[in-house]
């Protein structure tokens, strides 16, 4: 494994292009999604192998829920799954959602807004499930706090699929963070892709503005 000066703590992960993987490669957009679940855990082992302490991955939004419901059933199963593999690795995870909507899966109820040690517990791992990102802002507005609180700064957010927006991602902890993209989509993962977004972070100015 190359080895890196510096290395970000918390690294926010957009896992984008399942849709329109699953197109170029003649299937249901749909079918897309599913293809992104083991893209996730060899991220997952690569992390561990690098050191990061704390990675986020972006599940799904409220805006998601707009799109039709072969594919809101696809990517809602797809999230389930992934927390049930993971259940058997060595992660304490934190799943972040609103859940007092139906869109919320019943199944992550008790991952939900509490942090769940899994095996040795070697990486905090979050898990955006129907995230809103008002939803998450305006409890700071009423209560003093985020939903998300627990969720430290992000360092770096790495985005595959080729768009450069945030999407709503996490917008209190990304305020400084460095934005990396991957024109690949997301299924068609390679460790490359992870390496490439680290060595550019090796250039990038680290003073936060001051």
């Amino acid at each position: 494994m190359e080895t890196f000066k510096r290395l970000p703590t918390h690294v926010g992960i957009i896992p984008d292009g399942n849709r329109r993987w699953a197109v170029t490669n003649g299937l249901q957009k749909k079918d897309g999604y599913a293809q992104g679940i083991q893209p996730g855990f060899a991220l997952y082992e690569q992390l561990l192998e690098l050191g990061i302490r704390e990675a986020t991955f972006y599940g799904f939004t409220k805006d998601n829920n707009r799109r039709e419901k072969g594919q809101r059933d696809a990517f809602t199963k797809a999230c389930v799954d992934a927390v049930r593999l993971l259940s058997g690795r060595d992660a304490n995870l934190l799943v972040i959602g609103n859940t007092d909507s139906p869109a919320f899966p019943p199944e992550l109820l008790k991952y939900a807004n509490q942090r769940v040690h899994f095996g040795r517990g070697l990486i905090n791992l979050n898990f955006l499930v129907n995230y809103d990102w008002e939803w998450d802002l305006n409890h700071l507005a009423e209560d003093k706090t985020l939903r998300s609180a627990e969720i430290s700064r992000v360092d770096l957010v790495v985005r595959w699929g080729g768009c450069r927006r945030l999407s709503g991602f996490l917008p209190a902890q990304s305020v400084y963070a460095d934005f990396y993209i991957v024109d690949d989509y997301w299924p068609d993962f390679q460790p490359t892709h992870f390496l490439n977004a680290l060595r550019w972070y090796q250039t990038c100015d680290v003073t936060r503005g001051g």
